[in-house]
């Protein structure tokens, strides 16, 4: 820190007064990782279950409307 007249010049890390350790980043990423792999559950266990079976005469789209 330094004054030049009436201005006070500071570093970046004096003018910020605090640390940044990166927390954030973590908690984002892996709070994107697991809302990507319960979503990927949840569709694959869908696209699943509306697989018709050999013989059966409903189409995927009747059991996706309730016939």
């Amino acid at each position: 820190m330094h004054k030049e007249g009436d201005e006070v010049h500071l570093e970046t890390d004096e003018a910020r007064s605090g640390d940044t350790p990166g927390v954030v980043r973590y908690v984002l990423v892996i709070g994107l990782g697991l809302a990507i792999l319960v979503l990927s559950v949840v569709w694959i266990s869908e696209a699943i279950s509306l697989q018709p079976s050999d013989g059966d005469p409903v189409t995927t789209e009747e059991r996706a409307l309730g016939g």
